[in-house]
């Protein structure tokens, strides 16, 4: 263990920040942040939100971000779709043109549902709106396909370390534009652990505003390299293959897909169970059998559902036996 406030630190910091900034496609700083990503989505609507906020709903954790921003004592308002399906850009487009919003928070890959969300798409709508900003999480995508922060526009970007990262639970790490900085400083009540113009000025000094979880940013180090060592172009090509697996297997198995077509994510799987199989049963059996595990669904479509990922570190190898496994519990 280091001493947080000491030059052994700093020095941690500095050796991660050139990777983190490359991974994220930024120029700006990248903070890292000792909370469940959870905690900077709520940063961000405390940080940023000072007239009307646009949620962008899609599955359980895009919904959840109402609740969010309401909780926060900010006016907020749902663009809602169906779970399973995407946000479609011309509906942000002709919410944005009402003048109501200065701020959209975006889920690009909707854990719930399997749903990737066309990211440049809508930042491309953002773009008319130079007033709105915009808070992407990307907590399971980041890592596992490729996102230019700054050339799509996006303000605050941030991701957890528990899925594409491939890293313990319980620490994320984020971004902030110029332009959100600037927002930003107009808000009083933002709070302290979670202030945006707090986080910007200790890591200047390489330093974060409180205590971190040194031992995920050693973990974070180590990961970083390995992904750097693979490459993020082999890293990503990796997930395409991997997912593409799935996706076979998900129709030679006689199942369906739960996201619509042409949306559907490049790090998990969600599974329609169109053949109504008994699936707390079957992950049951499989982690008894295999000791695999799988989630049988995720919220109201529990049940209904499994997802299978293939995101972080699974490889052809690993996954092709999850789905062999797969195959021995159904029949």
């Amino acid at each position: 263990m280091i001493g947080h406030r000491g030059e052994d630190f700093k020095n941690l910091y500095r050796d991660i920040h050139p990777k983190l900034k490359t991974l994220f496609g930024t120029k700006q700083p990248v903070f890292l942040s000792t909370s469940s990503a959870w905690g900077v989505m709520e940063a961000s609507i405390r940080n940023l939100v000072t007239k009307r906020v646009l949620c962008c709903m899609c599955g359980a954790f895009s919904d959840k971000w109402l609740d969010v921003a309401k909780r926060c004592g900010k006016e907020a308002e749902a663009l809602q779709v169906e779970w399973g399906k995407h946000i479609d850009h011309k509906d942000v487009d002709l919410a944005l043109a009402s003048g109501k919003f200065d701020t959209v928070t975006l889920v690009h890959n909707e854990t719930s549902t399997g749903v990737m969300n066309p990211l440049p798409e809508i930042c491309c709508v953002l773009a008319k709106y130079p007033d709105v900003v915009l808070v992407v999480d990307t907590v399971s995508s980041c890592a596992g396909v490729r996102i230019d922060t700054d050339a799509l526009g996006i303000d605050v970007i941030l991701t957890g370390a528990q899925k594409a990262l491939a890293l313990p639970p319980g620490f994320s790490v984020f971004s902030v534009s110029e332009k959100a900085f600037a927002r930003t400083e107009k808000i009083s009540n933002r709070g302290f652990y979670f202030d945006f113009l707090e986080f910007k000025k200790q890591q200047g000094e390489w330093m974060t505003p409180s205590t971190p979880s040194i031992g995920h940013i050693f973990a974070l180090q180590s990961k970083l390299d390995e992904i750097f060592e693979e490459g993020l172009k082999n890293r990503y090509e990796r997930h395409a293959r991997t997912n593409a697996i799935v996706h076979d297997w998900v129709r030679r198995a006689g199942f369906d897909f739960f996201a619509e077509e042409g949306f559907r994510s490049k790090t998990l799987t969600c599974v329609k169970n169109n053949k109504d199989i008994d699936v707390l049963e079957f992950a049951r059996k499989l982690r008894e059998k295999h000791r695999l595990v799988i989630d049988p669904g995720y919220g109201k479509i529990r049940g209904k559902t499994f997802r299978l990922s293939n995101m972080g570190d699974e490889t052809e190898s690993t996954v092709s036996h999850l789905l062999a496994c797969l195959d021995d519990c159904i029949g």
